[in-house]
């Protein structure tokens, strides 16, 4: 193992001491990770926080087997350390990281398939804004929704990190973008971001609003993450041949449809969870970003929401944030 800096053998983390509420998550001293063939040992400067980490802190999405037991799913800092069988990575290298877990500590290890270089002019903490929902947006849109030039997306929670990220990249690859979101303060910023149409939920049916935003053709990519009532309303307001991605199910798993409408419209209705696929999956979608996603980030054509940053060991106060749900874009630990 090549390393750079001195490496302390321990490290603060932010460690989920029981299934509960954001008071659960408090700082501890772990040893620091050690990383084998292919992986590579970030110091952390800033790490994202996403909807998957409050549910692991309740006990609802365990890490994948091998995987860190602290939260934290994406990072941003400098290479400290390589472990054997890395060419491209060197000491000291700027980067940011989709990671399996771990995040939330002063060091976390991640294999390099799974590293991207900072994008040109970001700040750790707008990077470490950036893989979870970049990764998630692009394999769910653009692959496994097949959107395309020309097409409708319609976004459910279009102020959420992965909301603001689906409408910028959306519409930034010339794509029709319609958002729902629960408040006029969002919809404004949803429509500020590049959404054509931003619908107050509380306020429309959005099937309705839908099909009036379409002529009423409906939607060609449906990426929602409510589950719930929203998959038969989903169907009702896809097109012809339109695609539906499941990316969480937050308004429940089980739900009632009618299926007909699948066989009717020749609907797809897919989905998929990022955290437990191989390491040559994920190496697959950052190189597609490098390629096709990172000069815009670069220009600012495109560029992460930031809602606010916490210090590391406020890890709890940036949980009661994501739950109150009043934020719009992403928040981020600053771990320093």
């Amino acid at each position: 193992m090549a390393s750079g800096h001195k490496i302390p053998t321990r490290m603060t983390a932010i460690a989920i001491s029981q299934p509960g509420g954001p008071r659960v998550l408090k700082p501890e001293t772990r040893d620091v990770p050690v990383p084998g063939p292919g992986e590579i040992l970030i110091r952390v400067r800033a790490a994202g926080v996403n909807r998957p980490d409050v549910q692991q802190r309740k006990g609802a999405y365990p890490p994948p087997p091998g995987a860190s037991d602290l939260p934290g799913l994406e990072a941003s800092g400098e290479v400290a350390a390589l472990g054997d069988e890395i060419s491209r990575w060197r000491i000291g290298d700027r980067v940011c990281a989709l990671t399996p877990g771990g995040g939330y500590a002063e060091y976390v290890k991640v294999h390099a398939g799974s590293v991207l270089p900072l994008p040109a002019g970001f700040t750790h903490t707008e990077a470490a804004a950036v893989p979870e929902n970049y990764f998630t947006v692009w394999h769910n849109v653009f692959e496994r929704g097949g959107l395309k030039k020309g097409e409708t997306l319609l976004v459910h929670g279009g102020s959420s990190g992965i909301g603001t990220t689906a409408i910028q990249l959306a519409s930034a690859f010339g794509a029709y973008v319609v958002t729902t979101a629960g408040s006029k303060e969002k919809c404004d910023a949803c429509l500020k971001l590049g959404a054509d149409r931003a619908i107050n939920y509380r306020e429309e049916d959005f099937v309705t609003a839908v099909k009036d935003a379409t002529g009423g053709k409906g939607a060609d990519v449906i990426l929602d993450m409510v589950g719930g009532d929203y998959v038969a309303r989903n169907y009702e307001a896809a097109a012809v041949e339109g695609r539906i991605v499941q990316i969480a199910v937050q308004a429940g798993a089980v739900a009632s449809a009618d299926f007909s409408k699948i066989m009717v419209k020749r609907l797809t209705h897919t989905g998929s969870t990022l955290r437990p696929r191989t390491v040559e999956f994920k190496a697959a979608i950052a190189a597609a970003l490098e390629a096709q996603v990172w000069p815009l980030l670069g220009t600012r054509k495109v560029s992460p929401v930031m809602d606010m940053i916490f210090p590391l060991a406020d890890a709890w106060r940036a949980h009661e944030r994501m739950e109150e749900g009043e934020h719009i874009g992403k928040i981020v630990l600053d771990v320093g």
